[in-house]
């Protein structure tokens, strides 16, 4: 497991992360979300030996994370760092006899990987021939070819269309069933509720949420609710202990305001059911989205 416990640091005088502390378990995908600015990406060159932590303190497995450790790690930056002018399963058979696979290992990696990215018919090209979805698959490529014990991707998805988002996705996802644990920001953050396991919200340098995705939808989502009547629901504005969100008809959306006098919530169906038909009552689960807008 990789542990982040604490770890701050400043530019000048300005705080870039105060003592933020999170896990990226195996075999789970957390996604690393925060405005621009809000220190993920500081967080992950901490993570990588890039920056000194000013405090605080990253480890994988209970121990110190050194240079060795490190190289079993698959990075991949926001910042596009490969070789233009240089071919495409070349670069990646370089970069993953870098890591100490042998020249074998690294044919038969980069074969595999340039099939299921489907960029083998690129394999020969040179990467400023790409386009820049292309060449940020092969990035996600770059990352993986050492079969690495955990991956920390920055923006994997930018510039990537539909279909490639899906490719993308396929791959990571086979290596976190694998018990890699994987680290990754994105602002897609549809794509991110789809993937991850885990989320962690950044916002001023501080932890503003972390959880697995589906506590923090229930956490975030348990004081609206949504019913549907056959008649019109009008009659909820003057009941008690609730505010109406939306109203239309005989549906509404409504929040508990008052949810410490008993279960309001159950109060609301046994109204409605008095009244007539209830076609349906449910809680509303929040989105990745609009949890992200709260907390931040």
């Amino acid at each position: 497991m990789l542990k982040v416990t604490t770890i701050s640091r400043s530019f000048g005088d300005h705080r870039v992360l105060d003592r933020v502390s999170f896990d990226v378990r195996p075999g789970r995908m957390t996604g690393f979300l925060g405005a621009n600015g809000s220190g993920k990406t500081t967080t992950m060159r901490i993570i990588l030996g890039v920056l000194a932590p000013q405090g605080g303190s990253v480890t994988w497995n209970g121990a110190p994370v050194t240079q060795p450790v490190r190289q079993r790690f698959g990075y991949m930056p926001e910042e596009r760092g490969l070789y233009p002018k240089m071919k495409v399963a070349e670069q990646i058979v370089w970069l993953a006899r870098l890591h100490g696979l042998t020249e074998e290992q690294a044919n038969t990696n980069t074969s595999r990987l340039l099939e299921q990215l489907e960029l083998t018919a690129r394999a020969d090209d040179k990467l400023e021939a790409l386009s820049l979805g292309n060449q940020q698959r092969v990035q996600v490529a770059a990352a993986l070819v050492h079969e690495p014990d955990a991956l920390i991707l920055d923006e994997p998805f930018s510039g990537l269309d539909p279909i490639a988002v899906e490719t993308v996705l396929a791959v990571l996802r086979e290596r976190a069933a694998a018990g890699v644990p994987v680290l990754f920001s994105s602002h897609q953050l549809a794509v991110v509720e789809r993937l991850c396991d885990d989320v962690v919200i950044l916002s001023g340098g501080t932890i503003a949420a972390a959880g697995a995705r589906d506590e923090l939808r229930a956490q975030y989502g348990s004081a609206r609710f949504q019913l549907v009547v056959g008649a019109d629901a009008g009659w909820l504005r003057d009941h008690p202990g609730v505010r109406i969100v939306d109203l239309d008809g005989p549906r509404v959306v409504f929040d508990l305001t008052d949810t410490n006098g008993g279960r309001v919530d159950q109060q609301v169906l046994a109204a409605a059911l008095r009244r007539g038909e209830v076609r349906s009552f449910a809680p509303v689960v929040p989105s990745l989205d609009e949890i992200f807008k709260e907390v931040i």
